[in-house]
C-alpha cells in the first residue's frame, strides 16, 4: 500500500498540487464547511450515519460494523463508477474526513489498489479547522488594506464590485457572508453560511492574494449578520488606510431603493424587519415607518432610517474604530450609478 499521508499544516499550503480534494464526510458534514475546493463523496450518507450510529449504542458495536462496512462499500462502489472511470493514471486526490480516518481511509484503499496516488490528510478536517484557525491571524496581518469607509447607502459595495472587474483586489465579506451588514440586511433566498465555512472563505480568499499589491475591503463592524470576522483580520483591517465615499441624501436613498428593491416588492417582509428597530428606535416610530411603507412612501422611510438610524451609529463606529478613519481620503462619484462607481474605481486602480 503506497497511500501518504501528511499533516493538515501541509495540505493547507499544498492543496494546489492535488487533482482533486475529496470529503468523505456525509453530506451534512461538507455543508457546514470543508477544505476550499473539496468536492462531497460520502462514505456514508447522513441518513445512513444516523442508522449506524443507532444501532452501534442499541444493539452492539459489531453488528453496526458489519452495516457501516457493507453501506461504504456500496457508496465507494458508487463515487467510483460516478468520478474515477474517465481518470488518467497519473490522476492524484487527497482524501479527508473527519479525524480518525476511517471513512477517507476505506475510500483511499480503494483508490490505492486500483493504481492512483492518494494522500490523507492526518487528523481529517478536524486538524484542518484548528491548522486555518491558528493560520489566519498572520495570513491577514501580511496585506495591506484600503478600507473603503462611508455611511449607509454610500456606494461601498458598488466600489469594490468596480474595483474587483478592474483586476483590484477585493475582499467582500458582504459577499461571502451572503448579507448586508445591518438589521435590514438580510438577502431574500441565501442562506448565511456557518461560522466554520464564513473563516474557510475568507481564507481561501486571502491565500489567493499577492501581498505586493493592496486588498480593497469595506469598513465592517465585527458581525456581517449572524458571522464574525476572525480578530486576526479584524485588527489588521481597522489600522489599514481609509478611503471615504461620499454622496448626498437623495443620491443615497435612490442607491438603497435599487440595490434593496426586494424590499419596495414586498412591503410586508420590510416592515417585518422594521420591527427589530422597536428595540433602539421605539414603539411609535417604527409603526410610524411601517404605516408610511405600506403606503407606498418607502424612500422618506429610508431617508429617516439613514439620518435618524444609520448615520450616528456608522460615523461613532468608524471613529472608535477605524485609526486612520480621521485622515481619510474623500471620494465623490458625480452620482450613486454602477457607471459613476467604475469610473471611480478606474481612477483608484490608475493611481496603485
Amino acid at each position: 500500500m503506497s497511500i501518504e499521508r501528511i499533516s493538515a499544516e501541509e495540505a493547507l499550503g499544498n492543496l494546489h498540487s492535488f487533482s482533486a480534494v475529496i470529503d468523505a464526510r456525509s453530506e451534512g458534514e461538507y455543508a457546514e464547511d470543508h477544505l476550499p475546493g473539496a468536492v462531497n463523496w460520502p462514505s456514508l450518507h447522513d441518513e445512513e450515519r444516523k442508522i449506524v450510529g443507532t444501532q452501534y449504542k442499541q444493539i452492539s458495536q459489531f453488528e453496526a460494523k458489519k452495516l457501516g462496512a457493507a453501506l461504504v462499500a456500496k457508496n465507494i462502489a458508487a463515487h467510483i463508477q460516478q468520478g474515477v472511470l474517465d481518470k488518467p493514471k497519473d490522476w492524484q486526490p487527497l482524501v479527508y474526513c473527519w479525524r480518525g480516518g476511517k471513512r477517507s481511509g476505506s475510500l483511499a484503499l480503494v483508490l490505492d489498489q486500483i493504481g492512483f496516488k492518494v494522500t490523507l490528510v492526518d487528523g481529517g478536517y478536524k486538524a484542518f479547522r484548528a491548522a486555518l484557525v491558528a493560520d489566519l491571524p498572520p495570513l491577514a496581518a501580511r496585506y495591506s488594506y484600503r478600507v473603503v469607509c462611508g455611511p449607509t447607502g454610500s456606494g461601498k459595495t458598488r466600489l469594490l464590485h468596480a474595483l474587483k472587474a478592474l483586476g483590484a483586489q477585493v475582499l467582500d465579506l458582504e459577499a461571502l457572508a451572503n448579507h448586508r451588514s445591518s438589521v435590514l440586511g438580510l438577502i431574500p433566498g441565501l442562506a448565511q453560511p456557518s461560522q466554520k465555512a464564513f473563516d474557510s472563505h475568507i481564507w481561501a480568499a486571502l491565500r489567493g492574494f499577492d501581498a505586493a499589491r493592496p486588498v480593497y475591503i469595506e469598513s465592517e463592524s465585527k458581525k456581517v449578520g449572524n458571522v464574525a470576522v476572525p480578530e486576526g483580520l479584524i485588527a489588521a483591517m481597522r489600522a489599514g488606510s481609509c478611503l471615504r465615499l461620499e454622496l448626498p441624501e437623495e443620491e443615497r436613498v435612490a442607491l438603497l431603493l435599487e440595490d434593496y428593491d426586494f424590499f419596495v416588492r414586498d412591503i410586508e417582509f420590510f416592515c417585518e424587519r422594521l420591527a427589530a428597530l422597536t428595540e433602539a428606535r421605539g414603539k411609535a416610530v417604527v409603526q410610524d415607518w411601517q404605516a408610511r411603507a405600506r403606503r407606498g412612501d418607502v424612500a422618506s422611510v429610508v431617508h429617516e432610517l439613514l439620518l435618524k438610524h444609520y448615520d450616528p451609529v456608522y460615523l461613532q463606529s468608524m471613529q472608535r474604530n477605524f485609526t486612520q478613519y480621521e485622515t481619510a481620503r474623500p471620494l465623490s462619484p458625480r452620482d450613486h450609478s454602477v457607471a459613476a462607481m467604475a469610473a471611480l474605481a478606474q481612477t483608484l486602480v490608475a493611481e496603485a
